[in-house]
């Protein structure tokens, strides 16, 4: 798109009207201006006699003619819309002729500015636009900003780069949004699981997607294409999110064209059921396993856009915390998990879900199989586990009997079971379950179950434990056990053992670990705390928000430090440097270390646009676009 180089006149002069070529001949060829200019008043002003009185009387008011020509103006313009607008409700033949023909007359004059919305209401209302319409407003920059969002979508139906600089920045935003609720320090309300689905998706980028696609199944192919290439290209998960909550978002709208056409709409409506009830029932479990069961040969790529769908954080996090849940219900009614066909199907779209990325890449649309060791293996070893802390959790509530505290203690306070490590370094299933049996620990605040599993998720397969949604809940839940941080052993196995495995990891030391810092920093022995600062320093590599942050922590623990040293100080009773005049009941100075606040600068924007390459050869798209 570039700027049009300038033309003469305005297009006054093409639907005869005089205009600035005729003002500009007029004045240069006269001999007397000023009656040049009373002349073409005259000529070109207000023609209704009934009007014409009224001039004189302005006149002696002080008001323009400018003035009372713009009103006059405006007042027409705006009625003149209200009856486009109303053409535009009537039967499409009768409709169409007439807008055509008004189109024809007015468009010449498009690039005057009080008349331009005419020609933007008669445009929004025309169906379909002729491209030679169409490739003016391209080419012209100022006229297609003006350009309302209904004739946009025609324009970038043909126009996939245009289409993909508009999607960009909203892209970018969405992925900044997300980021900032996982990242934010100060952030221990709206953690990032809380929102429900239909509150997610009212949210402003969502919606103006769903605003620019309209009913245009071309426009959803090629955001689905573009969700699909950047999801490729990135691994970003939050891809996944913004992939099922558009398509939920048109079916709220009720845009038929496209959910009707897509064959995922009706798993995703019944997933997005679930995970707003937090319950997975016998009739939606049969539904989801229907839509699975069903997908017919030469439809294997619908698999593509289903892993999508269930790769997304807010299902994996549903699947996972409903599997925990049948878990400890096989326990309390001593079933086994092979039994449990909700469980299987559970663990089914888990795998299907974890394995999108490389389904994608690999275009081999085979929906993986769930290894069956998982199930008669690793649960009833991963079950056995939550035996244990059960056992202790009911232990701590009889009578005090030091001989069963010892049996208690050493039966069950043991390491986790050889299966549930062995396995979790290989599924990544078993790996997704048992991170989300730690966050269940934390949650109950069941100090010895939380370092049992802790000790081993280092090895989860492809580093799953040090994914960002996982972290963020898991330093949620760390947060108000503080005053474990105190104990060595707490310590030992969260730091040495879990976070520092992940320390090449950039989210794991600058993001996480410095939100951690920010609220326990007090509880930490002063070695233990001194090491992890060193740790956690930022290098040049790391944007200014990081700098900013650990600057931010240094000072928040300094002033902690002094504080508590004045407080410890007075308590001590130290003797002053400077001699006091002894006085009767000389009072000590009152203890308690004042709150210390920090302020943080906002999360850092994304330097460059995730489709400034594209188009790249997308992966090919899972159904076919009608020919609009």
């Amino acid at each position: 798109m570039s700027t049009p180089t300038k033309t003469n006149g305005t297009g006054l002069e093409d639907v005869n009207i005089p205009g600035q070529a005729f003002l500009r001949e007029a004045l240069t060829s006269c001999t007397d201006p000023l009656k040049a200019i009373e002349s073409f008043q005259v000529e070109n002003g207000v023609l209704l006699p009934s009007l014409r009185p009224m001039l004189p009387l302005l006149d002696l008011h002080g008001v323009r003619r400018l003035d009372f020509h713009t009103s006059l103006m405006e007042e027409l313009r705006d009625k003149l819309i209200a009856h486009i607008n109303e053409l535009g409700q009537k039967e499409p033949r009768e409709r169409d002729k007439m807008l055509k023909e008004l189109l024809v007359k007015s468009f010449p004059v498009v690039r005057v500015k009080s008349l331009r919305p005419v020609v933007m209401a008669i445009l929004r209302n025309t169906q379909h636009i002729d491209d030679k319409y169409l490739r003016i407003l391209v080419r012209d920059r100022e006229l297609y900003a003006d350009t309302d969002t209904e004739v946009k979508r025609q324009i970038w139906r043909d126009n996939q780069s245009l289409f993909g600089d508009e999607v960009s920045p909203l892209l970018s935003q969405y992925i900044r949004e997300k980021e900032h609720i996982l990242f934010d320090h100060t952030n221990l309300q709206n953690l990032f699981f809380q929102p429900t689905p239909k509150l997610r998706r009212q949210g402003e980028v969502v919606q103006k997607l769903a605003n620019m696609i309209g009913s245009s199944v071309k426009l959803y192919d090629m955001v689905l294409q573009f969700l699909r290439t950047l999801f490729l290209r990135t691994r970003n998960v939050h891809y996944c999110t913004l992939r099922a909550e558009l398509l939920m978002a048109l079916h709220d709208l009720e845009v038929q064209e496209i959910i009707s056409i897509d064959p995922c709409h009706k798993f995703t409506w019944c997933l997005d059921a679930c995970i707003r009830e937090k319950n997975v029932d016998i009739k939606r479990s049969r539904e989801l396993q229907g839509f699975l069961d069903n997908i017919k040969r030469g439809q294997e790529q619908v698999l593509g856009d289903l892993s999508m769908t269930l790769c997304d954080p807010y299902a994996i996090n549903f699947l996972a915390t409903s599997a925990i849940k049948i878990l400890q219900h096989l326990i309390n009614n001593e079933g086994l998990p092979r039994e449990n066909q909700i469980l299987i199907l559970l663990l089914r779209m888990l795998a299907l879900g974890l394995s999108a990325w490389l389904m994608i890449d690999s275009q081999d649309f085979k929906e993986p199989k769930l290894d069956g060791q998982v199930v008669t293996k690793f649960l009833p070893a991963l079950m056995s586990l939550m035996v244990d802390d059960q056992c202790r959790s009911l232990h701590a509530k009889l009578p005090p009997d030091e001989r069963e505290s010892a049996l208690t203690t050493i039966e069950h306070s043991g390491p986790a079971p050889d299966a549930v490590e062995a396995y979790i370094q290989e599924s990544a299933v078993s790996s997704i379950l048992a991170m989300y049996y730690t966050l269940h620990t934390a949650r109950i605040k069941d100090r010895m179950g939380l370092l049992r599993v802790l000790a081993i998720l280092s090895v989860c397969k492809d580093d799953r434990a040090y994914e960002d949604p996982f972290l963020h809940s898991l330093i949620a839940l760390l947060i108000p056990m503080c005053d474990e941080f105190a104990t060595e052993d707490f310590c030992t196995t969260l730091f040495d053992e879990f976070i520092f495995a992940g320390l090449q990891r950039e989210n794991v030391t600058c993001r996480h670990m410095l939100k951690l810092l920010w609220y326990i920093h007090q509880k930490l022995p002063p070695g233990r705390l001194g090491s992890l600062m060193k740790a956690m320093q930022p290098t040049a590599a790391h944007n200014e928000h990081i700098h900013k942050l650990y600057e931010s922590l240094q000072e928040r623990i300094g002033s902690a430090a002094s504080t508590s040293a004045s407080v410890s100080l007075s308590q001590t009773g130290s003797e002053p440097l400077i001699p006091l005049v002894e006085t009767p009941a000389t009072p000590q100075l009152p203890g308690g270390a004042s709150p210390v606040s920090a302020s943080l600068s906002p999360a850092s924007e994304l330097d460059s646009s995730p489709l400034k390459s594209l188009p790249l050869p997308p992966p090919p798209p899972h159904f076919a676009t009608p020919t609009p």
